[in-house]
């Protein structure tokens, strides 16, 4: 049982002391991405902005680990205003592979860099 970190270019680098992702037992366990750009640091504008950048960062560190969306078994969404709930969901349907994983949606009170939402997810390597 090897812990493995999983790293992309393609996603933004770790803004605290954690791995953009972890792989043990064929599990990939995402830290949560928000819609900061890879390139620049900054995080985009609106809930469906931060969403979509967000669910891209995310697929690019699945990448990394050579997963994809129809890997991912769980996401967790931390978002700061449920309000945004319908934005959201627009914006995840289209990256969601079906059958949906299962998923927790949180309201919370804030979220690192003043982000409007936080998403993070477990794959399972098929055998």
């Amino acid at each position: 049982m090897s812990r493995k970190e999983v790293a992309s270019s393609a996603a933004p680098a770790a803004i605290g002391p954690y791995s953009q992702a972890i792989e043990i037992d064929g599990f990939v366990f995402c830290s949560g991405q928000l819609g900061l750009d890879p390139v620049t640091g900054t995080l985009l504008d609106g809930i469906e902005n931060q969403a979509e950048r967000a669910l891209l960062n995310l697929e690019a560190v699945l990448e990394a680990a050579g997963l994809t969306m129809a890997d991912v078994v769980k996401t967790n969404i931390y978002v700061v205003d449920l309000g945004d709930f319908a934005q959201l969901n627009a914006t995840y349907s289209r990256h969601i592979v079906e059958p949906a994983p299962a998923r927790s949606t949180v309201q919370v009170a804030a979220l690192p860099r003043d982000a409007l939402v936080e998403i993070e997810a477990i794959a399972r390597r098929s055998n």
